[in-house]
């Protein structure tokens, strides 16, 4: 019975893919995580920019509502200042987001230069 399943096997032999492909199949899956880190890096920080803009922008607005006297808060209406605490709120929750984006960055910035440590040809593959 050996013989036969031996005979019958002999020709469906075991074969291991090239060294080239192997490589190859390596190469495209760490390039797939690569380029998706670039790209959430690359959202990450237009996010980043944009709310540091508009943060700025508010920010320069509400210097201006506030006026320059030290005692211009006695005498501002009180919509005035409702409308200055709820600009304070904003820029606090933008700067709070602001922090966890700087966070974020990093993170993906830590795991982009591991991804190119772990595989030092991927970095070069990907530039030609």
């Amino acid at each position: 019975m050996l013989r036969v399943l031996s005979r019958a096997h002999a020709h469906n032999y075991f074969k291991a893919r090239s060294t080239a492909r192997d490589s190859d199949t390596d190469y495209a899956r760490a390039a797939s995580i690569l380029r998706s880190i670039e790209h959430e890096l690359e959202e990450a920080n237009a996010e980043h920019a944009g709310l540091t803009s508009r943060i700025n922008d508010v920010l320069a607005r509400a210097a201006v509502t506030l006026g320059n006297d030290s005692d211009e808060y006695l005498t501002r209406d009180p919509e005035d200042g409702h409308h200055q605490n709820l600009l304070g709120t904003e820029i606090a929750n933008g700067q709070r987001r602001l922090n966890e984006l700087a966070t974020t960055i990093g993170h993906f910035q830590f795991l982009k230069t591991d991804l190119i440590t772990r595989f030092p040809d991927l970095n070069l593959r990907m530039k030609r």
